[in-house]
């Protein structure tokens, strides 16, 4: 059983912390937070000890895996430390706030010969990865055109309201988008030209509004829209359009996920099937995935080089939503 410490206490630390208690191919050995009183209650909650700094956890513990739920702007340093301190690193999305930051942290772990994982977790929802073993069965043929939103209000209370700083979150876009922008780069491929629109720039942070369009190199165009304005909870939505039909998620239904088939037979009708995927934490199974790739020595769904890709075509469309023009991506 892995050893791993958990440094950050807010909302994302706490999701973590809570999906390693309960694992059995884990042990939470500690919770890290400069806030004293954050790092103890959350400890309490799951049984482990708390530290108010990295370097009083390696005196007292000695972890296998450190996994970094801190803001964004943070991430380059938490993994500079766990990395010299020969340790596995798990790290929350987006990778870091810069490609150059991104490419430096991939090579200071490999150098230091131990593991990176970035937390895409959308890969893991058991509706998207139902819908991307349906896609890659070729199940609704040729895919045409995509439609994805993912939205609520804005993340209020956070450490320093550094979310409406888009010098250290990256914008809606960055923060939030790269959920889908990463998935649909692992159903479809790599993004050829993006261009975007947002309400950024409009002192509009804390609402903004965003409309993403991803042209890939096979065709396909994604339509991505984003909100933290958005009335009445968190929500998202994925439709993909093929030659043979249309497969359809909407997180506000009961029964989420619908597929409706062309006819094949003359006197058929297209159905639609209701379908109920398992409701176990996507988290969970994230984290016990990549404690699995450790022990095993396996490769990840996602890899750190998935994330630097996502976070390539997100920081794409910002500079798209800033200047108004098509970014191409080599």
């Amino acid at each position: 059983m892995l050893k791993v410490a958990v440094i950050g206490a807010g909302t994302m630390g706490s999701t973590h912390a809570h999906s390693y208690v309960k694992m059995t191919n884990a042990k939470l050995v500690g919770i890290v937070d400069i806030r004293g009183e954050k790092a103890e209650a959350l400890a309490q909650k799951c049984s482990t000890s708390a530290f108010s700094t990295f370097d009083e956890l390696l005196t007292t513990e000695d972890p296998d895996i450190i996994d970094i739920c801190v803001p964004t702007y943070l991430h380059k340093s938490f993994v500079y430390q766990a990395s010299a301190a020969k340790k596995h690193v798990i790290c929350e999305k987006p990778i870091t706030r810069t490609l150059q930051e991104a490419a430096e942290m991939i090579q200071i772990c490999k150098e230091a010969g131990v593991r990176l994982f970035i937390g895409q977790v959308v890969r893991f929802f058991p509706e998207y990865k139902q819908i991307y073993d349906t896609l890659k069965a070729g199940e609704i043929g040729e895919i045409g055109t995509v439609h994805a939103f993912r939205g609520g209000g804005f993340p209020g209370g956070s450490w320093g309201d550094w979310y409406a700083n888009v010098a250290k979150s990256g914008s809606l876009i960055v923060d939030l988008m790269i959920h889908d922008i990463d998935y649909l780069r692992w159903c479809f491929g790599e993004v050829e030209r993006v261009y975007a629109k947002s309400l950024l720039g409009r002192e509009l942070n804390r609402f903004d509004h965003a409309f993403v369009s991803l042209r890939f190199k096979n065709g396909v165009i994604a339509h991505v829209e984003g909100s933290w304005a958005y009335p009445g909870g968190f929500r998202t939505e994925l439709e993909v359009c093929g030659r043979e039909g249309i497969v359809h998620y909407d997180s506000a239904q009961a029964a989420p996920i619908h597929t409706s088939l062309r006819t094949t037979a003359a006197g058929g009708s297209g159905v639609a099937v209701p379908e109920s995927p398992l409701q176990k934490s996507p988290y969970q199974l994230e984290l016990e995935h990549f404690v699995d790739c450790i022990a095993q020595n396996k490769e990840p769904i996602v890899r750190a080089e998935d994330a630097y890709k996502a976070l390539e075509i997100s920081l794409a469309a910002l500079e798209s939503a800033q200047t108004g023009s098509v970014v191409k991506l080599m």
